[in-house]
C-alpha cells in the first residue's frame, strides 16, 4: 500500500491542478432557461459542485458572460457569483469566447495548456471556443453533466463535433478523481468529498 513518488504536477498527462484552466461561459438566467438537453435545477446543481471542485484545487478561472453591458442579458447567475466573488468576468458581445481578445488573453496568461471548459450552449458557446482552442495547441476537457444545449440533439451533436476533434468529455466523477488521484493529499479531500456530495454522487450523512 504505497503510493508512487508524485509525477511531476505541471508535465503529467493526466489533469492536475497546475496544469489546468478552467473555463467558464455564459451561466446567465437567459441559457440556462433555454436548456432542454437535461433538467435546468440539476443542471445548476451541476456547475455549482463543479466551480466548487474547481475552487478546492486551487484551478485559476476564466470567467466570461454575453451581452450584460449591452443590457440585452442579465450576469452570471448568484449562485456562481458568489463562489466567484474574486474572478473578474469577461464580457463580450461574440458567440464564440475564443474570438474575444481580452478573453483569450486571459486564458493564454494562464500558462496552462489544459482547458477544462464548462458553457451554454453545448452546440455553440463550447463548442465554437473548444475548437479554436485545439487548432492553438491546447487539450480541451468539456464537463458533459455540468453543461446543457437547446434540445439533447443539438447537445450530444455538439460534444461528438469536439470530440471528434480532439477534446477529451469529461464528468464531474472523473474531473474530480483525476484532480484528487490520491487520497494521502489529505488538503483536497474535503473539497473532493464535498462537490461530489453536491452533485448527488456520494450521499449525504445528514
Amino acid at each position: 500500500m504505497t503510493s508512487e513518488a508524485r509525477r511531476n504536477p505541471v508535465e503529467d498527462k493526466l489533469l492536475t491542478p497546475e496544469n489546468s484552466a478552467f473555463l467558464l461561459i455564459d451561466y446567465q438566467p437567459t441559457q440556462i432557461n433555454s436548456i432542454n438537453s437535461m433538467n435546468r435545477a440539476k443542471l445548476v446543481d451541476n456547475i455549482v459542485s463543479t466551480v466548487g471542485l474547481i475552487k478546492a484545487f486551487k484551478i485559476p478561472v476564466i470567467l466570461s458572460t454575453v451581452n450584460v453591458q449591452t443590457g440585452r442579458n442579465q450576469d452570471t447567475i448568484p449562485a456562481l457569483k458568489q463562489l466567484l466573488a474574486d474572478v473578474p468576468s469577461y464580457d463580450r458581445t461574440t458567440i464564440n469566447a475564443w474570438e474575444d481578445k481580452e478573453f483569450r488573453a486571459a486564458v493564454k496568461e494562464t500558462g496552462r495548456h489544459n482547458l477544462i471548459i464548462a458553457a451554454l450552449w453545448t452546440e455553440a458557446c463550447l463548442t465554437f471556443p473548444t475548437l479554436d482552442a485545439l487548432r492553438e495547441g491546447y487539450d480541451v476537457f468539456p464537463v458533459v453533466d455540468a453543461v446543457g444545449g437547446t434540445s439533447k440533439v443539438a447537445h450530444e451533436a455538439g460534444l461528438r463535433r469536439v470530440e471528434q476533434a480532439g477534446a477529451q468529455p469529461t464528468s464531474i466523477a472523473q474531473l474530480a478523481c483525476e484532480l484528487q488521484r490520491d487520497w494521502q493529499r489529505t488538503d483536497t479531500v474535503a473539497g473532493f468529498v464535498k462537490g461530489l456530495t453536491d452533485a448527488g454522487i456520494f450521499l449525504r450523512l445528514s
